[in-house]
């Protein structure tokens, strides 16, 4: 049988020309089988060389099944892991993402913070971070991440961790009282980062807080978009604010980062040391579009082996464009897929908003909801409706506030639920 596609580079796992997997990969999963017991009752390994027609039998692991399970399912002998807990070798967060429902991850002390390392160091923006002493200032939402946000309300600088400023200190950046704001920009003015990290929306309104204010950050050399999906007028609006390289740091806090480029730049590549990422054909109609499947490398607590992310990405010629969640994909009449690249493509040059949001209501019929300084030109609505498909009305409505979903994160294009 021959060998699934994997987006890692030829070097890390290079195309099979035997029925046997590379020996790289083969460690790694007798490795995950090792640590785990999860794996052993879901599907028994033999001893024998793995093959091809073996690995693809292996039921890919979804988030719904490790909430269903619980994350003790993972361990031997779970009294361990409260010890590691105490003893400050272990420690947990929770994530809701795709399933909007919450998901203790526990990881090793340290493991976050050295996939973090390898994801700079697949960047060439973010290498020159690497092995020096940087200042970085993150603005996402609280418990945002796997190097554990701080919940308490610290005072600056107290929230300045191993050169890290916590900005926030309450999620949904929409409900932030101007005084919050002017909170935030003295810290970010004040702690002069080289980095700034954010989920885009939450740097978006930071931007916005900043050029109203007139304050400048000439010591910022890279912005890194993760947490959630950009969008070209995010982008724009932050790059205005903090003009610096703009970096898409792509992952999850379950797997870690597993894709790095150049936002908008459609180069993103596979973080070859943090994981193995196979390439699931998805749809016939679409051969370059694909699901991803994550084997994590060098993972002690809680490895995931063939790990079904819910995410989409596309195979270009540059490298790889992450396309979102599976479930916040449209499908025009004809088939052909839209994303929120579809969207920014379809926004007319004169139209700018801090954030926006694309809704389905009905067969036919989308809202659009913006954030904005100004009123949306009139090419707004038609332009996003012949995007759409034939048949399609949108409305344009002006918003104060777009709220978050329930796990905390924002969403860009909304299809209708059926």
């Amino acid at each position: 049988m021959s060998a699934p596609s994997f987006a890692n580079s030829p070097a890390v796992v290079s195309p099979a020309e035997t029925e046997h997997l590379p020996s790289v990969l083969e460690s790694e999963i007798r490795q995950i089988y090792a640590r785990s017991p999860l794996y052993q009752q879901r599907f028994p390994l033999h001893n024998e060389q793995l093959q091809w027609s073996c690995y693809r039998e292996m039921p890919p692991l979804s988030k719904n099944e490790i909430i269903e399970l619980g994350h003790q399912a993972f361990f031997a002998d779970y009294r361990e892991i409260e010890r590691g807990f105490l003893e400050k070798r272990f420690e947990y967060e929770s994530t809701g993402g795709t399933t909007q429902l919450p998901m203790t991850v526990v990881m090793e002390q340290g493991w976050w913070d050295a996939q973090t390392e390898r994801a700079y160091r697949a960047s060439p923006i973010l290498a020159q971070f690497v092995g020096r002493t940087y200042r970085k200032c993150v603005l996402a939402p609280i418990g945002c991440s796997s190097n554990l946000c701080p919940y308490e309300d610290h005072p600056f600088p107290h929230r300045y961790f191993d050169g890290t400023v916590y900005l926030n200190l309450s999620s949904d950046p929409f409900s932030f009282p101007e005084s919050e704001w002017d909170r935030i920009v003295v810290e970010l003015q004040a702690t002069k980062p080289e980095v700034i990290e954010g989920e885009p929306v939450y740097l978006s309104l930071l931007a916005r807080a900043a050029l109203k204010r007139g304050a400048k950050v000439p010591s910022v050399k890279a912005v890194i978009l993760t947490y959630g999906k950009a969008s070209r007028q995010h982008a724009a609006r932050i790059m205005k604010a903090f003009p610096a390289a703009q970096v898409d740091l792509y992952g999850s806090t379950e797997a870690g980062y597993l894709f790095v480029g150049e936002a908008f730049k459609d180069n993103s590549q596979v973080i070859d040391d943090n994981a193995f990422i196979e390439l699931a054909p998805w749809r016939t109609e679409l051969p370059d579009v694909y699901q991803i499947l994550v084997t994590t490398r060098d993972r002690v607590a809680m490895p995931l082996l063939r790990y079904h992310t819910g995410d989409i990405v596309q195979k270009l010629p540059t490298g790889y464009r992450l396309l979102g969640r599976e479930r916040d994909l449209y499908f025009r009449p004809d088939g052909s897929l839209v994303s929120v690249y579809d969207i920014d493509a379809a926004l007319p040059e004169d139209f700018a908003c801090w954030h926006y949001n694309l809704v389905q209501t009905s067969e036919t019929r989308w809202d659009f909801h913006y954030v904005s300084d100004e009123t949306a030109p009139r090419g707004v609505e038609p332009a996003l409706a012949g995007m759409l498909g034939e048949g399609i009305r949108v409305n344009a409505f002006r918003r104060r506030v777009i709220a978050p979903t329930a796990s905390g994160k924002f969403t860009l294009l909304k299809p209708w639920v059926r």
